[in-house]
């Protein structure tokens, strides 16, 4: 008996020993995330994206604290509303999504040496507080403006013998430049080297009666496929284009639904899934701030919507299978599109 009463009496000393050695799994830590929007998240799927994705953390980390800021159209005024918010200090991260907030934050964040920033869809390599990751968007365009070239060229009613297809942006800026229209060139002459891009700038992004009319404007030129990245101001392209019965392809988000046999495909960019990977990582303290990084279709934060009944139910299955096979030789490195300086 005195033998069990000592064996139970070294269990306990060596189990008390143990509890005290081994450190407890820590439990998630509230964060203070703060949002900047430059411009306003409705009817921005980038923008509500990359909330959603705050939000998805703040439900893994009990007590976090988001506050989102919406800068408004005017770019003027960017820099000193960003310093302003990050002027309070509430914040462990700021993060925010855009090309050409990188250069600003490099500007506060001199103002504010502890502060960490994360930037989506910009590049900044050797700020030590400041973490970048940019889409492929050559890889976006291609498949987008691979798909627009071969629905211009099929039989299916409201196209036409024209090489013509449009776009209709809200304004040029580095990465619409020099990654989606030249990516966006390459996948229509992949099907055809005579497509010609009618590129029209809206000047805004909001402007919807403008935007319809530079589509009828095209149309009446011959395009009958366009891409619309204009914001808000998409929804006068997508009346036109119902109007004249062509097609329109789709940037940043599901957006089938909108218009259904009128809208026949969509590339979208994985926001929230990139936003909330980034703060996850950063809350475990394994993300790499001073690097720039880039994905795209490999790395599953580019992506085509090929299962939406829309798109199966309009769009000829000799067409999905050649997109599909693309997609493929993207991923397997047969087709190699890669990110220029920006």
């Amino acid at each position: 008996m005195k033998k069990n009463k000592s064996l139970l009496l070294a269990l306990a000393v060596l189990a008390a020993q143990f509890a005290m050695t081994t450190p407890l799994a820590a439990a998630p830590k509230p964060l203070k995330i703060g949002v900047f929007i430059p411009g306003v998240s409705e009817g921005s799927p980038n923008y509500e994206n990359l909330i959603k994705g705050a939000q998805r953390v703040a439900k893994d980390n009990p007590g976090t604290d988001i506050k989102v800021f919406e800068a408004g159209y005017n770019q003027a005024e960017w820099q000193e509303k960003l310093t302003s918010f990050v002027a309070t200090g509430n914040y462990d991260y700021v993060i925010t999504s855009n090309p050409s907030l990188p250069d600003l934050i490099n500007v506060t964040g001199k103002l504010f040496p502890k502060q960490k920033f994360i930037c989506l869809d910009g590049s900044f390599a050797g700020n030590p507080n400041l973490y970048t990751v940019l889409y492929n968007q050559i890889e976006q365009g291609y498949i987008t403006g691979y798909l627009a070239g071969m629905l211009s060229t099929s039989k299916m009613p409201g196209t036409n013998a024209d090489k013509k297809v449009g776009m209709i942006i809200g304004q040029h800026y580095p990465a619409m430049d020099k990654l989606i229209i030249p990516g966006f060139e390459k996948g229509l002459k992949a099907v055809d080297p005579a497509f010609q891009v009618d590129v029209r700038v809206l000047g805004n992004w909001f402007d919807a009666t403008k935007a319809a009319e530079l589509a009828r404007s095209m149309i009446e030129a011959g395009v009958d496929v366009i891409l619309p990245i204009c914001g808000s101001g998409s929804q006068g392209v997508i009346k036109a284009a119902q109007e004249a019965g062509i097609y329109l392809v789709f940037f940043d988000n599901d957006e089938y639904a909108r218009a259904p046999g009128t809208i026949l495909g969509c590339t979208i960019l994985k926001q929230e899934e990139l936003a909330y990977n980034c703060l996850k990582q950063a809350a475990q303290g394994t993300l790499p701030f001073g690097k720039a990084d880039v994905v795209g279709i490999k790395e599953g934060y580019v992506e085509f919507l090929d299962t939406n009944p829309n798109y199966l139910a309009k769009v000829p299955v000799a067409i999905r299978n050649k997109l599909a096979a693309a997609i493929r030789d993207i991923k397997s490195g047969k087709i190699v599109l890669p990110v220029p300086q920006i």
